[in-house]
């Protein structure tokens, strides 16, 4: 049996892989063009942007000798290389409408749960989208709708969850919902059993964990997991939140994808709570509990580690970006008198302005670089290697700067050593 899966690089993609090769099924990865990592498994693979792939013609190629499809492809908000309509609706539409040109049959679709009850941002109005564009098929279609799903792998919701349970004191967002999560295990063994073309079709199953938690209290289980003891509370008032939602927003537009962003604030409000009966009837999984699932696996001082780094994260690469930025503007206006007189003293002469400037301008690009996700690796890359050129040059030509109180030479090393720490944490995956 051979099975395409579309996401396949995602958090439930790559959890379904996994298991389907275990059962000795022959799985095709479709990741998105450049997510892709060297790796020893030997699935093939193939690079299609879903967004982009809105025909039935640009799926065929990859559907020959295919015995069924799961498509997790998902994106929570519309930014630079994430469009919700293309990835869930209509890259989707086209897929199975291919699908059924070629008689690929079986279709798992991942959906969420509650779109077809209300629509608060494009993320589920779009996911309501591609439900119905499967449903309108005649194939042996399963469309399964999951709750806030968490797992070992640290993606989205799982990773934010760690992160604020190493905090001592929790910052809660007003007006959170209610959530039924629910562990990735139970949602890739559905997968397991309802890829079999005997298996059954045309049914639409909430998938869910069997209690009901507030936001607050998952972040509490999980810190109690983590060995820590309970952290105090605190409200974040209201205006407060809409800031930190909109300033996430802005680093959506860079390129980034924190979990904060406004489309989060409009779902997690509606909450994640559903009715798992008729998916328990089903497949017969009894979900587990969060806390009984966590404990099955003690925690590692892996977990501790990306826990305490995940908020720090973001701090560090604003930090070096807004320090990088900040520098080149100093150089150029109040301190450019002072970056002369060093040249000076340093014996550039006619070329002390201009090495001022371009010393400011290299500056502020470099810092504009590391804030834009495309480019953070580069920006990192020659923050190093100007930080290394400045040393040197005050070393050759201001060897007494090393002598100065305040360090300007000193201070360079813990500056590199932070834009080494940011390139080794910048993967998200």
């Amino acid at each position: 049996m051979k099975v395409l899966v579309v996401g396949a690089s995602g958090l439930i993609g790559s959890a379904v892989c996994a298991k389907l090769r275990d059962r000795g099924i022959r799985i095709v990865r479709l990741v998105r063009p450049g997510s892709h990592r060297r790796s020893a498994q030997d699935d093939d693979i193939v690079e299609l942007d879903v967004a982009r792939a809105v025909t039935p013609a640009d799926w065929l190629p990859y559907l020959s000798g295919i015995a069924a499809v799961v498509n997790c492809s998902g994106t929570l908000q519309d930014g630079p290389g994430e469009n919700t309509s293309g990835v869930h609706a209509r890259g989707p539409s086209a897929l199975f409408e291919a699908c059924e040109q070629v008689g690929v049959r079986r279709v798992i679709h991942f959906s969420a749960m509650g779109v077809e009850k209300e629509q608060p941002s494009s993320f589920s109005q779009t996911k309501l989208e591609g439900d119905e564009a499967l449903m309108a098929r005649d194939l042996d279609w399963v469309i399964l709708r999951p709750s806030v799903v968490l797992g070992p792998g640290a993606f989205g919701a799982s990773a934010l969850f760690r992160g604020l349970a190493a905090l001592p004191i929790l910052p809660l967002m007003p007006e959170t919902g209610r959530l039924q999560v629910v562990r990735l295990e139970d949602v890739v063994h559905t997968v397991e059993l309802l890829v079999a073309p005997a298996a059954p079709k045309r049914v639409v199953l909430e998938i869910a964990g069997p209690e009901v938690l507030s936001f607050e209290d998952v972040v509490r289980i999980y810190r109690r997991w983590l060995g820590w003891p309970p952290a105090r509370v605190i409200r974040i008032p209201p205006v407060l939140a809409n800031l930190i939602y909109r300033l996430s927003d802005l680093a959506g537009v860079l390129g980034w994808r924190p979990p904060t962003r406004s489309t989060a604030q409009k779902e997690i409000a509606r909450g994640a709570v559903g009715d798992v009966r008729q998916w328990m009837e089903t497949t017969r999984i009894r979900p587990a509990a969060l806390s009984e699932a966590l404990a099955r696996t003690p925690p590692s001082v892996q977990e501790r580690w990306f826990s305490k780094l995940y908020l720090l994260k973001p701090l560090i690469f604003v930090v070096l970006s807004l320090f990088w930025i900040a520098t080149g503007i100093i150089s150029l206006t109040f301190g450019y008198g002072i970056g002369v007189d060093l040249m000076q003293r340093a014996g550039a002469g006619f070329f002390s302005g201009p090495s001022v400037v371009a010393g400011a301008l290299a500056d502020i690009l470099i810092g504009l670089a590391i804030a834009i996700r495309r480019t953070s690796r580069i920006g990192l890359y020659s923050a190093v290697g100007l930080s290394l050129f400045y040393a040197l040059a005050g070393t050759l030509l201001l060897p007494e700067l090393w002598n100065e109180p305040l360090g300007p030479l000193t201070k360079i090393w813990p500056i590199i050593a932070l834009q080494l720490a940011a390139l080794a944490m910048l993967e998200e995956r």
